[in-house]
Order: structure tokens, then C-alpha cells, then sequence
């Protein structure tokens, strides 16, 4: 055995000896034995019990299978995973279309072949949010049974895994056929033990848990190292500190032997060679479309796709808010969808209220509802622009970067403040989507145009250029991602996916892009600062891989050691006066009422106001039954007339949380 060997067996075996151990300690299935028998009698039967154990609990395995996916024809991206060689041992393949181009059932073909080429036994899908893990949930469960010869267990797995319905009807009611993906109790009972089933779905931050220093590591490795790893949205993870986490993760998978599929619309190409050079791979090309194989082949090539397409987007600059409220006005009037991305929950919030002093019901989506309130909220936008959506004639909605990646809704026209290209490309992958179904002649306006709400990138003569026009939605991005964003789009006037997004792309994050003007380089500079710092902040909490478990490894919180870094949120759990008490905002009698009456904001805004006290005898009859450390870290708050939590902050369930000073 090679040192290397040794070392990746080091990280291996412990959570191997941690799965069989949480299996041998359950007494329903391994309980005292009424009177001794022989030593060979009893490891005969020991053996047939441990067999037993595992299949109940779900990680025994299934055989792969070769059936057809999918019973429609295929796309471009979807025939090229179906043919494409695969290179001997550990394999990372990289498939990089524009949104809406079914990247997700691609890399479901890829997988397929994978596991048939003995490079897993099993697949974890990874998402960015949990709203997105929970979509890819909804849409995968009726195709993976599909991969195995059996039923496969199939698992959510993230924070709030049993607030989704879909997940519950898996894991509570078995499916609904003998032929569909099943979960068990003991995979249910424990989201660490979800990355053990032979399919889980969930957020990235699952398993990147398991290269930091933390409980349940080992577990977590053991668990996706049998897995070709999918991760989706993958664009979404650059940012410094999580692109390093992401970079080690692929590191210690391929080391265990495991497989990886990275999708992405928006990935620029330094990106992509350091992901690629993980598994030993590298790409000359900067074709777009593109599936790459690291240490294998590269496809740029696509066979013809006859379906409709809605061509190229025009790219319109407004000038300001009024500008964008006169324009959504006017297509609502006219019977179209409209939508306007936001940056921020507070300019979200301020629009809507002026959409609708102009008459407009304009509707909202954000992260600061409670999870009832946004739940319900995205199901009602669904059955309007989704995609068999009816009713859409009209219909006007703002929200924010949620509505980026993963929500299948389809408008007619879109405004949206200035971003980074890659977001402004994701979001305009939500503009007249569904050609097939809602075909150019049937929609109130043209052509699909992409309209900008920026200052003019031509004349900026301080950092605050960015405020001229956006409000706190200025703080979001830096600045000088935000001016190369606008010069190249105000210039060029138009976004056409495929040909241009490469192009588009590296003109904000490539080696050749445009120097930003000398009034913005300090606040540049700044940002480089902070990304150098993150990397060197993640480098220092990721896992001593080199050095072994023995040495590399510890047991620290989860809390010690955040998967991701950003604004720190602080949980509040809303409550309802009536006559019985505190009841939970979500007016459910349920075990989930009160997490689905969570909802979160920046700490060190919350934290300056003042919060209902603790030690209230109506509160302290509802939180004297939780945890230590969620009563240290949560705060329960009745909302009282009006929607009113304290001075200077009121919740709506049209509008969310609210901040009023």
C-alpha cells in the first residue's frame, strides 16, 4: 500500500467504523440474546443479523441499471453524455449549457453511465439553497428509481428536510408505487446519515461538511465517497472561501475513488482549469457549449436542436426606479408577465409598495418570509408563470436572487438592477422560457428584452456610482464587476445565449477584461483583499487532509466552522396571541408548525433593536421546552396589530419581514 493509499484509507475507515457502529448499537436490531450459544453459532448468526440490519436501514445497495431514462427526445448536451467515452478510474466531467438546456437530466444520463462503469453506487445531487435542493428533489424522484434494478432509498438532506412534502411522502407514506425511490426510518431520523442512502439530495453545504474539522466528517466522507457527486449551480459557488472548500471536497472524493459531474451556464474559464486540475485535467478550448472530461475528451460539437428558441434577448438601460415602475406598468396593462430582480429584500420591498400606490398588484418573493409564508407564496407564483402556469396575463412579480437559479417560472418581460454578468444571464434565463408552450407570437410584447436598471458606465466619477440609481442593492456586489457588467452589455445591447455567454463571461472575470477606471480601483482592490483573505480563511479550516485522520482530523461544532461566510443571520420564530397562548405563526398543528414560522435577517440589525424579552412568562411558556443553544441563538416574537414585533420592525405575510427605521 502507497502512502497515498494510506492516507485516504486514514479518512476512509473511520466513518465506515462510525455507519456500522450506529447500525450495531441499535437495539431493535441487534438486542440481547436469551441464553449463550457457541462461539461459531453465534458469529453465523451475528452475520445474518448485521445483513438484515443494513438492508432495513437502508445502504445495503441496489444494482444499476440499464433502462431508459427518459421517454422524450433528446437534447444536444443529453445525446453527447449518452455517447462520450469515459476515461479509466476516477472520472470529473464538467457540462457547462445555457439555462434551460437540461443540463440536470444530462448529467442524470452521465451518472447513469458512470455507475454502470463501476465509478460509484450511488448519486448526491448538491444545490446552493435548500429552495433549490427542494426543486431538484421534486423533479429527480420519479427518474432515479430509474437507475437501479430495485427501489433506491432516496433522502433530502439539509436543515429543513422535513418541512418538504415531497420528502415526507418518500419517507413517510413509501412512495406511491413498489417501483418508487423509498426512505427509511433510520435514514430519515438524521440528515448526516442522509449522504448514506444510495441517493441523496440536498445542499452543498452537506457535503461540505465533510472537509472541515467538525462531528459526523468522517461519516460524511465515508457516505460520498461511494456517490458520483453532482453538483449543480456551480457558478454560484466562486466566491473565494467556498470556491476553496469546493476545490478540497473534489480532492478528497477523487482520493476515495469517487466520480464528480459539475453543471454550470455561467463558469469562468480560471474557474474552470482549477476545478478541472483537481483531477488531473486541463482545457485549451473556450468553446461554449461544452462537455469536458478531465484527463479525457472535450465534446464543443452539438448535434442541431429543432426546438423552438426564443433567440437572442435585447438589453435595454433605465435610468431609474420610476423608469422601471412606468415599464412593468405598462406591460401589466397590456397582458403581460412581468417581473424585476432586485438586489436587496429592502429595494424589493420599497418597489412593490410602489407598484402598487400605482395600481399595480404587484406580488413578492424574498428570504425574509417565514417558511409557511414563502412556501405558499412560491406555490401560488408557480400555478401563475410556471411552466403549465394559467392565469399569467397581467401578473407582476418582485423578488430577489432567489429567483436566479432552479424556480421554473417564465416571463414575458423583466427588468432588473444592474448585477455581475453571470447573475444578470441566470436571471434572464427566466425570460420567455418556455418557447414550446408560449411561442413568440403569443406573447404581448415582440421580442424578450432584458431591461437594466444602472447608472451610465461611461460617466462614473467616484465609488458611489452605483448609487446614482440603486439604493441598498448597491452593496451587494463589487462595484467593478458591476461597471465591466454594464459597459459590455450596454455596449454589445444584447444577450445571445449560447453563442455570446462565453464571451459575455470573460469580458467581467477573464484574464483580458477591461481595466475599471481609476476612481474605482481602490474599491477593486478591496475586493481582491477580501478574497485572498477568504481563501486563507477556508485554507485554515479545511482539514489537514495530507496528515491523516489521526492527526488531520478533530471534532469541533458545526457552528466553529461555517461551509460558507456572508452577513451573520440571526433566526426569529414568529407567534400568534390567542386565548390558549403563544400559537406558532404558521397556524398549524403539526410538528413543524413552529420551524415553519422561522424566519431570518441580519443579526447585527435585529440585534440593534428591541426584541420582545426573552423572559416574558408568554414566551417562556413556548421556549422553555427547547434546546440550550437554540434559546441562546433564537428569539420568539409575537406579532401584534399591524403586523408590530418592536420599535422599528413589523412582519406582513404579503411583504415579510420589515424594517421601518
Amino acid at each position: 500500500m502507497t502512502d497515498a493509499h494510506a492516507v485516504a484509507l486514514s479518512w476512509w475507515l473511520p466513518g465506515f467504523c462510525a455507519a456500522a457502529d450506529w447500525i450495531g448499537s441499535n437495539a431493535e436490531w441487534f438486542g440481547p440474546k436469551p441464553a449463550p450459544v457457541s462461539l461459531k453459532d453465534y458469529l453465523a448468526n451475528a452475520r445474518d443479523e448485521a445483513a438484515s440490519a443494513v438492508s432495513v436501514a437502508g445502504i445495503s445497495g441496489q444494482s444499476v441499471s440499464d433502462a431508459v431514462l427518459f421517454d422524450f427526445a433528446l437534447r444536444p448536451m443529453q445525446v453527447v453524455c449518452q455517447d462520450i467515452a469515459l476515461p479509466e478510474g476516477p472520472t470529473l466531467a464538467i457540462i457547462e449549457d445555457e439555462t434551460g438546456a437540461g443540463k440536470t437530466e444530462a448529467a442524470l444520463l452521465l451518472a447513469q453511465r458512470m455507475l454502470r462503469a463501476g465509478k460509484g453506487r450511488g448519486v448526491f445531487f448538491a444545490l446552493p439553497t435548500m429552495a433549490t435542493a427542494d426543486a431538484m428533489f421534486r423533479r429527480a424522484r420519479s427518474v432515479v428509481p430509474r437507475l437501479f434494478d430495485a427501489s433506491p432509498t432516496l433522502t433530502l438532506a439539509h436543515g429543513r428536510a422535513g418541512l418538504s412534502r415531497d420528502f415526507r411522502d418518500v419517507s413517510v407514506n413509501g412512495g406511491r408505487s413498489e417501483d418508487d425511490a423509498t426512505c427509511t426510518d433510520w435514514l430519515a431520523e438524521n440528515r448526516r446519515r442522509a449522504l448514506l442512502a444510495d441517493v441523496g439530495i440536498g445542499t452543498i453545504d452537506q457535503a461540505l461538511l465533510s472537509v472541515l474539522p467538525v462531528r459526523f466528517q468522517a461519516l460524511r466522507h465515508f457516505g460520498l465517497s461511494s456517490k458520483v457527486l453532482i453538483v449543480d449551480e456551480v457558478h454560484e459557488m466562486g466566491e473565494a472561501y467556498i470556491a476553496t472548500e469546493l476545490e478540497a471536497l473534489l480532492q478528497m472524493h477523487r482520493a476515495a475513488g469517487g466520480s464528480a459531474i459539475l453543471l454550470t451556464a455561467t463558469l469562468p474559464l480560471a474557474q474552470r482549469a482549477r476545478l478541472l486540475s483537481v483531477y488531473g485535467g486541463r482545457a485549451e478550448h473556450a468553446n461554449y457549449p461544452a462537455l469536458t472530461i478531465a484527463s479525457g475528451a472535450a465534446v464543443t460539437s452539438f448535434p442541431k436542436d429543432d426546438r423552438p428558441t426564443r433567440g437572442p434577448v435585447s438589453v435595454q438601460k433605465l435610468e431609474d426606479n420610476n423608469e422601471a415602475v412606468e415599464l412593468i406598468a405598462h406591460h401589466a396593462a397590456q397582458g403581460a408577465a412581468c417581473v424585476w430582480v432586485r438586489n436587496a429584500v429592502d429595494d424589493a420591498i420599497a418597489a412593490v409598495q410602489e407598484l402598487r400606490s400605482r395600481g399595480v398588484s404587484a406580488r413578492l418573493l424574498h428570504a425574509r418570509f417565514t417558511l409557511a409564508d414563502r412556501k405558499r407564496i412560491e406555490t401560488e407564483i408557480a400555478a401563475r408563470v410556471g411552466k403549465d402556469g394559467t392565469g399569467r396575463a397581467g401578473f407582476v412579480l418582485v423578488g430577489t436572487q432567489v429567483l436566479e437559479s432552479s424556480l421554473d417560472f417564465d416571463f414575458d418581460v423583466m427588468v432588473s438592477d444592474l448585477a455581475p454578468m453571470a447573475a444578470l444571464i441566470q436571471r434572464a434565463g427566466r425570460l420567455w422560457r418556455h418557447m414550446a408552450l408560449r411561442p413568440a407570437d403569443t406573447r404581448p410584447v415582440s421580442v424578450p428584452c432584458l431591461h437594466v436598471l444602472a447608472p451610465d458606465p461611461d460617466r462614473v466619477s467616484n465609488e458611489r456610482w452605483l448609487h446614482e440609481v440603486l439604493d441598498s442593492g448597491a452593496y451587494v456586489y463589487p462595484v467593478a464587476d458591476q461597471w465591466r457588467t454594464a459597459r459590455v452589455l450596454f455596449r454589445d445591447g444584447r444577450i445571445d445565449a449560447p453563442a455570446t455567454l462565453r464571451a459575455l463571461i470573460e469580458a467581467v472575470h477573464g484574464a483580458t477584461a477591461d481595466p475599471a477606471p481609476e476612481v474605482l480601483e481602490r474599491a477593486e482592490m478591496k475586493a481582491v483583499g477580501e478574497a485572498v483573505a477568504h481563501r486563507g480563511h477556508a485554507a485554515q479550516n479545511i482539514v489537514d487532509y495530507a496528515s491523516g485522520y489521526r492527526m488531520g482530523a478533530r471534532a469541533s461544532d458545526d457552528a466553529d466552522y461555517p461551509t460558507r461566510l456572508g452577513v451573520e443571520q440571526r433566526i426569529l420564530v414568529l407567534a400568534r396571541r390567542t386565548d390558549r397562548g403563544l400559537r406558532s405563526w404558521a397556524e398549524q398543528e403539526s410538528d413543524e408548525a413552529w420551524a415553519l414560522s422561522e424566519v431570518s435577517a441580519s443579526r447585527r440589525r435585529l440585534d440593534a433593536l428591541p426584541l420582545p424579552d426573552q423572559s416574558e412568562p408568554e414566551i417562556m411558556a413556548v421556549t422553555q421546552d427547547w434546546p440550550d443553544w437554540k434559546r441562546a441563538q433564537y428569539r420568539l416574537c409575537p406579532v401584534g396589530e399591524g403586523g408590530l414585533i418592536c420599535e422599528g420592525l413589523r412582519y406582513d405575510p404579503e411583504v415579510g419581514l420589515i424594517f421601518t427605521s
